[in-house]
């Protein structure tokens, strides 16, 4: 889909794949901007090695790439070893290929079921000898391998993320690929990304340690060698707190995307995040297109469409740090499960924080699961706080989802899933003309929404019109034939639902959700 209308947002490359990196870290077990350090620790050790600069452009984008595919298996890792974050985060501690990790797999086997589930899984690995995880690390390659593609990176790059899992000695995968076999960028990958996680862990006496216990197995000689000498000196010029300044700068062929060819890249975005699981197939791309013509439907400004539906399609990011034995579990979650999905949300909001050029769609992306009476998350914001178009993201998430299987359950038939929709209106939770907007463009026979933004009912709607127009409670309860009191009451709901105690902000919040053309101006009086 095309930016229509003056869309003036420019963002690289190196930011759509420095904002999947973050995502990708979560997958990994391991806290965000792990993959931005490892590439700022790639790329400078490149520098210090002398490597001409086609080989640090190579590597700086590997870097970011080659562990995004991390999601794309989720769904049978988690199956078969359990909570495929945990599973990923020990993986640090062991090598692709040797002893250590076919015993470390061995126990994680079937972890969470049943003794015969991890009897099953425990054969089958042995069975295989390996060839199991073999499948899943070949899926990794092929699909950050299409994502490049998409991204328009380079056929050299593609090929090094098609090595990601070889190793020096020849026993990774693809098996035999080894040596001077391997391109550079991936041997520097290779150590940078297990080098951030030891020095994090053991400072640069940690790191050297590792890198020389893996030296001529998994890792390169020639390149621990450069780290032993420059190790020290790399690490140290890094940044204590956030790197995502010293990543972007360091983009060496900045690359800027606008327009379609932007909304195209977020689109590869959206379709990597769901792969998380196969429930999720093809869903971003489905809440994007129906926020959006929901957005056209309701009145929104050509450009603030477009701002919609990027947001839908980066709405659910932070997927990824939630483990697959949640997403994909058949049952009820317990509480502490339904917090760690919660913090999707949050997480979201922390990876398209760092991208400042997407701050309209990242700001509405945030609020995708807020709700007007404040039972969302991961804020929790209630009624004004929640601008109208994250209201419209919210209910076409909420319907598609909602006509999507589950786990737990079957899809809801359109019909039933449109019943369902406004009973989240109808009890404050999702803004009725948002779910009249959404169901309208899904194609059923829309009604005009009996209340108000807010959760508002139409009597409140029309006291807030009033009120606003500075009428005093007497002259609200003659204009609409009530007692002075039960105006005084609706007053105060109305004040409660919508975050205000003064007029001045209740007039504010009735402006901006067009509220004003409702009733003619009414003149106020002083009583």
């Amino acid at each position: 889909m095309a930016a229509a209308g003056r869309d003036r947002v420019t963002v690289s490359v190196a930011e759509l794949v420095g904002v999947l990196s973050l995502a990708a870290d979560l997958g990994l077990g391991q806290p965000m901007e792990h993959l931005t350090r490892s590439c700022l620790v790639a790329v400078r050790l490149a520098e210090r090695m002398g490597l001409p600069e086609a080989d640090r452009e190579t590597t700086y984008h590997l870097a970011l790439l080659a562990w995004v595919g991390c999601t794309a298996d989720s769904h049978e890792t988690a199956s078969r070893f359990g909570d495929d974050i945990t599973l990923r985060a020990g993986v640090y501690d062991v090598e692709i290929g040797s002893p250590p990790m076919l015993g470390y797999l061995l126990r994680r086997a079937g972890s969470g079921g049943t003794a015969l589930h991890r009897l099953w899984e425990t054969g089958g690995l042995v069975r295989s000898g390996g060839g199991v995880v073999r499948q899943s690390l070949v899926a990794h390659c092929q699909v950050t391998g299409r994502l490049a593609a998409r991204l328009g990176l380079d056929e050299r790059l593609q090929r090094c993320l098609g090595q990601t899992f070889t190793r020096w000695d020849g026993r990774g995968v693809p098996a035999g690929v080894g040596g001077a076999g391997i391109d550079v960028a991936t041997r520097l990958v290779h150590l940078a990304d297990v080098m951030e996680v030891h020095h994090r862990r053991g400072g640069i006496a940690g790191a050297l340690g590792e890198a020389r216990r893996r030296s001529g197995a998994t890792l390169d000689p020639t390149v621990v060698a450069a780290f032993e000498r420059h190790g020290a000196a790399v690490f140290d010029g890094l940044p204590a707190e956030s790197s995502w300044p010293e990543l972007i700068a360091a983009d060496p062929a900045p690359r800027p995307l606008s327009g379609s060819d932007l909304d195209a890249g977020l689109e590869a975005l959206a379709d990597f995040v769901d792969l998380k699981s196969p429930w999720f197939a093809g869903r971003s791309r489905g809440v994007a297109d129906l926020a959006a013509a929901a957005g056209r439907r309701s009145g929104l400004p050509a450009a603030e469409v477009v701002e919609l539906r990027r947001a839908a399609l980066l709405h659910d990011l932070g997927r990824a740090g939630v483990p697959n034995t949640i997403w994909d579990k058949p049952g009820a979650l317990t509480d502490l499960e339904r917090e760690r999905v919660e913090l999707h949300a949050y997480y979201t909001d922390r990876m398209l924080r760092r991208v400042p050029a997407l701050g309209g769609a990242a700001a509405i992306a945030a609020l995708a699961h807020e709700r007007l009476d404040g039972s969302g998350y991961h804020r929790g914001l209630t009624g004004a706080s929640i601008p109208a178009p994250a209201r419209l993201l919210a209910a076409a998430d909420a319907y598609h989802a909602m006509t999507e299987p589950r786990p737990h359950r079957d899809a809801h038939a359109p019909a039933a899933a449109a019943v369902l929709l406004r009973a989240e209106a109808r009890e404050g939770r999702l803004d009725p003309r948002a779910v009249e907007a959404v169901l309208g463009s899904a194609g059923h026979r829309s009604r005009r929404a009996a209340g108000g933004p807010s959760g508002l009912t139409q009597r409140e709607v029309e006291v807030l019109v009033l009120l606003a127009r500075a009428a005093s409670t007497r002259h609200i309860a003659r204009e609409l034939g009530i007692t002075p009191k039960t105006a005084g009451n609706h007053i105060e709901r109305i004040y409660s639902k919508i975050g205000a105690s003064t007029r001045a902000a209740a007039a504010l919040y009735a402006m901006q959700h067009g509220l004003l053309r409702t009733l003619e101006p009414v003149e106020p009086d002083g009583s």
